[in-house]
């Protein structure tokens, strides 16, 4: 993966490593540009990280991937965007972010490299397999930690029954449910978890939800609306275990920066009463 930076009256006198810290590469990438073969060039030179760089001079980058997916071209999921840094997925219910044990082959990580052959999946969000909508994957490890303080989301899903307040805010920590590797609960030692929600239409029965987090925790909406008593429509993991429909929760928005431009993307697998 190549980048490419134009020094800036603000960078100009500053070393390639000052530049290079400035805008957001972390040091141990730079060791790793350093070992790349022509992986740092000044004017298509060979630069070395202490060398000062001058307006308009150009700094170009040259990663390589060492370790990705096996690409499945049969999987499926739609891309809502894309750059030469950045790719956002629609992801759907069913499907698995990233490969495991349980899971070889048939992830959204596997759709990504039949897309992006020889680059290393870096997902900035991680959906649970159940929960459909936008993935956003980076293309290269700088794009990742550029993104990864840029990223907004916003979740939707259908609850059974209408919570008596149109707007509301759930505080309860969350921990993991003793002898179970899966199952999260509700819990006084756990670690501290909110939740955001508001009902944005209802059919007098289930009511279509917003959400947005403000902590990550595994299962956070599922449990959080479990726990108020009204847990999302298809969750047969919190609910009743007889549930045969897809969960209906999605990642509807997504907005990041990419370079100096803001990218917002919306799901087409949302919800509907």
């Amino acid at each position: 993966m190549r980048y490419q930076l134009t020094v800036t009256p603000e960078m100009s006198g500053r070393t390639v490593s000052d530049i290079l810290r400035q805008n957001g590469w972390s040091r141990r990438q730079i060791t790793a540009l350093k070992r790349t073969e022509n992986g740092i060039l000044l004017d298509g030179e060979h630069a070395r990280t202490v060398d000062i760089c001058y307006l308009d001079q150009i700094i170009t980058l040259e990663r390589t991937d060492e370790k990705f997916p096996d690409p499945n071209p049969e999987l499926f999921a739609e891309i809502l965007y894309e750059d030469e840094h950045y790719i956002v997925f629609d992801k759907p219910s069913g499907m698995p972010t990233h490969e495991s044990h349980r899971h070889r082959g048939d992830a959204l990580s596997n759709v990504f490299a039949a897309h992006c052959k020889g680059l290393t999946f870096r997902s900035i969000n991680r959906l649970d397999r159940e929960t459909s909508g936008c993935v956003l994957v980076a293309k290269d490890a700088h794009a990742a930690l550029s993104a990864a303080n840029t990223v907004k989301k916003i979740y939707c899903g259908i609850c059974e029954g209408i919570p008596d307040q149109k707007e509301g805010r759930i505080e309860a920590p969350i921990a993991r449910e003793n002898g179970s590797v899966i199952t999260r609960c509700v819990r006084l030692d756990g670690k501290p978890s909110t939740t955001l929600y508001k009902v944005v239409q209802n059919n007098n029965e289930n009511a279509l939800c917003d959400f947005e987090l403000l902590t990550g925790r595994t299962h956070q909406i599922r449990v959080h609306m479990s726990y108020i008593g009204h847990v999302l429509a298809g969750d047969s993991l919190y609910g009743k275990k007889e549930q045969n429909r897809p969960l209906a929760l999605c990642c509807r928005e997504i907005s990041f920066r990419s370079g100096d431009k803001q990218v917002i993307c919306n799901s087409n697998l949302i919800p509907v009463l």
